[in-house]
């Protein structure tokens, strides 16, 4: 049977739809997910870089942020590969997010390649002035802001480190992700400052296991030789490698993380990876309130940690000296 509705019904009817209409509207607003990118070099299954992921989710909780809630968040994993960073990022950028978390230097130089309207907050970048980030660091100027890591010149720590806890050693090889500007310009660095340390400082590319294996071998030849381990996605893919190299060669090792020294390496010195990532939930909270990229100065690190692990000293027959051990932030046993 057919319903007749009359003209006085009908537009009572509409009334109350309209009238209904704001608040559905402001309700769908009210629970409408914010989307976030994040892209990491390293892979998804990495310790390493689940540890950083945590420590941002983190900090987006403590701003109120959560996953499936208010924040949807798209994930891209570069794996090590630098040729795939540009795709990588193209696909990030296609999905119009409202603001990207990029990892490194060269994954952001990617994104902005990629964008220069989506705003990006970027973590554990060496030099983003002299790699053409942003404009200044406290006037970042375009579409990124972001957290440095500590400028080239902290990397003679990392020799000094050696000398300390090894006087013996001599020789030096870094190994560097070639691809990585920057770290061409930290190994310029420890070779400037090395004569006065007594030591010869020389490079290893980081390239496929087989590579890796036959340089460190090669290396090994010569007595009181140490290695230092440059931070990058591809070291974090071979650290299972390099330890083993380490431990075999009996090589004094320092790292930049302290995850590698937990793993199993040496000694670890370094901006606090962790805290940076969290600092970065801050950004993006920030940003996504209205904030501009070059509004948000560029920080440096504020936390640094040295961490010595005995069990791997024992293991190549390095008494590591107190001095050592009373400066250190953390000490596995």
């Amino acid at each position: 049977m057919a319903i007749h509705i009359g003209r006085r019904e009908f537009v009572v009817t509409l009334g109350g739809a309209a009238a209904a209409w704001p608040l559905a509207a402001r309700s769908q607003q009210r629970t409408r997910l914010r989307r976030i990118g994040v892209f990491m070099p390293g892979a998804p299954d990495h310790a390493e870089y689940q540890a950083r992921n945590a420590a941002f989710l983190q900090g987006l909780g403590e701003f109120g942020w959560t996953v499936g809630r208010t924040v949807e968040i798209e994930y891209r994993w570069g794996q090590g590969d630098g040729q795939r960073y540009a795709v990588l990022a193209a696909e990030l950028v296609a999905l119009e997010l409202e603001v990207i978390l990029g990892t490194g230097t060269a994954v952001v130089t990617a994104l902005l390649r990629a964008n220069q309207n989506i705003p990006i907050v970027f973590a554990e970048v060496v030099d983003p002035v002299g790699g053409g980030l942003v404009d200044s660091l406290a006037r970042p100027g375009g579409n990124a802001t972001g957290f440095a890591y500590p400028e080239f010149g902290f990397s003679s720590k990392w020799l000094e480190l050696l000398k300390d806890i090894a006087p013996r050693v001599k020789r030096v090889a870094v190994l560097r992700d070639a691809s990585i500007a920057s770290q061409i310009a930290m190994l310029g660095a420890m070779q400037s400052i090395a004569p006065a340390l007594g030591l010869n400082v020389r490079a290893i590319d980081l390239r496929d296991p087989s590579f890796i294996e036959q340089a460190v071998a090669g290396f090994a030849r010569e007595p009181n030789g140490a290695l230092i381990i440059a931070p990058s996605a591809r070291a974090a893919l071979h650290r299972s490698l390099i330890a083993k190299l380490a431990s075999v060669y009996q090589l004094p090792t320092v790292y930049p993380f302290r995850t590698d020294v937990v793993a199993g390496g040496l000694v670890s010195y370094g901006a606090d990876p962790l805290d940076q990532f969290w600092r970065a939930a801050g950004y993006v909270d920030r940003i996504l309130k209205g904030a501009k990229p070059a509004d948000l100065p560029v920080q440096a690190p504020t936390k640094y940690e040295l961490v010595v692990n005995l069990k791997a000293a024992r293991a190549i027959g390095l008494d590591v000296p107190a001095s050592v051990l009373a400066r250190a932030d953390e000490v596995v046993e």
